[in-house]
């Protein structure tokens, strides 16, 4: 089992994920941000726009994952 923070994933706070899969850390990360986005979270939506930002074409949002993913792999 590995652990990630929101902040390791591209977000805006502490809050830990636990997960045996890539997948699976993205999908608890996902559901947080969109728990954070309804409850307009300042700090969650500014990443959220900041992220967006980042990932303006398929490119840069196929690199954002693989670098999440190697961070992923690279944990014990």
């Amino acid at each position: 089992m590995k652990t990630m923070t929101c902040k390791d994933l591209g977000g805006a706070c502490d809050k830990e994920f636990h997960a045996d899969t890539f997948e699976d850390m993205a999908q608890q990360s996902k559901a947080h941000a969109m728990a954070m986005f309804q409850q307009r979270d300042k700090a969650h939506l500014d990443a959220m726009k900041a992220m967006q930002e980042q990932m303006k074409s398929p490119d840069a949002m196929q690199k954002y994952i693989d670098d999440k993913r190697r961070k992923f792999d690279a944990l014990p």
